[in-house]
């Protein structure tokens, strides 16, 4: 038996945009085309949401309308814009390329240890891209919003009767991070190359990774 499986490998949760796809400047772009018709916010609501990579697309809006735009926000709207936004966006995602090393990473991994999805696009949608994509036999579960990502860390960790100490998020995005803090698990952070490092500073972080090589490099050697 070799020595990877003589050894308990972690349960590992892996965002979605940006983690598993690149997939993050769709979602951007798409926030561009749907508040168009307000020149004079979009460049303040594109940064907005650059800003807050991790937050739903559901609390943007609120956020968006309330707090830049100081409009009422009423149903019907909301709805709109977000059926407006997926329509925009779920093709463009089901097309998007792999972060590099992702598609490796789930061929080898997921028949060594409980991988999932915690994303902050809605949960049905974020399956219908899974599904599509021919992800699903890859992955125990797959978790969405509106439900928060700490709330479904949480449930993971219960499902698996781990410790958390033995599960890891790994996430592009410091929402990502605050959400593993937050449960009590262990986090990786993912930064694209050229991007900012957005985590920089901040404690207890187990490595930051490039793409999903590095993250089968880290699953090697680590304990």
């Amino acid at each position: 038996m070799s020595a990877e499986h003589k050894r308990m490998l972690p349960v590992i949760i892996l965002d979605f945009d940006g983690v598993i796809l690149e997939s993050v400047s769709v979602k951007t772009e798409a926030f561009r085309t749907l508040f168009s018709d307000v020149p004079e916010h979009v460049e303040e609501i594109v940064q907005f949401h650059r800003d807050n990579g991790g937050m739903s697309r559901f609390d943007k809006f609120r956020f968006i309308y309330k707090h830049i735009l100081h409009e009422e926000l009423t149903e019907k709207k909301f709805m709109e814009l977000s059926d407006q936004f997926a329509a925009i966006v779920f093709l463009a995602v089901i097309h998007a390329d792999y972060v590099p090393g992702a598609r490796e990473f789930l061929e080898h991994y997921h028949t060594r240890t409980p991988l999932y999805v915690v994303s902050a696009t809605p949960e049905h949608e974020l399956r219908q891209i899974v599904e599509a994509r021919g992800m699903s036999r890859c992955f125990r579960d797959v978790f969405g919003a509106p439900r928060k990502k700490a709330e479904c860390i949480g449930e993971i960790v219960r499902r698996n009767g781990a410790h958390p100490e033995s599960v890891i998020f790994v996430g592009d995005a410091k929402n990502d991070y605050e959400a593993a803090r937050e449960a009590g698990v262990r986090f990786i952070g993912r930064v694209k190359p050229g991007d900012g490092n957005r985590f920089e500073g901040l404690p207890g972080i187990d490595t930051i990774i490039p793409d999903l090589y590095g993250l089968t490099q880290f699953m090697e050697v680590s304990p």
